[in-house]
């Protein structure tokens, strides 16, 4: 029997290129280093019992997406399997005249290739969607509905994107107890969206 070992050279490595690849990045509203939610995600996935490579995909989800890192050095340095799963997990922002493409269109992309994407890949999905849900709804609360100003799209756009997201994750992982966590935590971002005085009932 293997040794269980705590100590991952790899994650470690993963870690710093997170760390350095949104150095400069802030969550939007407010003033935390964005490097709190990939290392959040894969913390989650630890502790939910998924391999190193898996949490080292929740490291790394957001470094292509948000900064360009290349997903041939993510394969070079970290192996196909992590390259693969942020690979299904990033958007394309821009469109070859550097242009900001729409939200809905790049969210619609973005499930699309969800519903290809290895159960593995899913899995930091939901773990990215669980801290997602629960830092928007500790943010209205805090704060208001002055919150949605620093986002692309309202509550009915963002809950809706969410909830789609949450049924491919109830498909390919049923009976997880990741994805009991990450309903929980869509139906208390949905209480709170309506705490805070959004009006239309029917888009929640």
């Amino acid at each position: 029997m293997d040794r269980l070992k705590g100590y991952s050279t790899s994650y470690e490595e993963a870690l710093k290129v997170a760390t350095v690849a949104h150095l400069d990045q802030r969550r939007k509203g407010s003033q935390l280093p964005y490097v709190v939610h990939p290392i959040h995600v894969s913390v989650i996935l630890l502790r939910h019992g998924f391999s190193t490579e898996i949490a080292i995909a929740g490291l790394l989800h957001d470094v292509v997406e948000d900064q360009g890192y290349e997903l041939a050095e993510i394969e070079r340095r970290f192996g196909p399997e992590v390259s693969s799963m942020v690979d299904a997990l990033s958007e394309q922002k821009r469109d070859a005249q550097g242009n900001k493409r729409a939200w809905e269109v790049r969210k619609r992309e973005a499930l699309e290739k969800l519903r290809q994407a290895s159960r593995e890949a899913v899995a930091v999905k939901a773990a990215d969607v669980l801290h997602n849900a629960h830092s928007f709804a500790r943010d209205l609360r805090r704060e208001g509905p002055e919150v949605w100003h620093h986002f692309n799209r309202g509550p009915r756009q963002q809950l809706s994107y969410y909830r789609d997201a949450l049924d491919i994750v109830e498909e390919r992982w049923r009976g997880h107890p990741l994805v009991t966590e990450v309903a929980d935590a869509v139906r208390l971002l949905r209480l709170a969206v309506r705490e805070t005085g959004w009006e239309d009932e029917a888009a929640l």
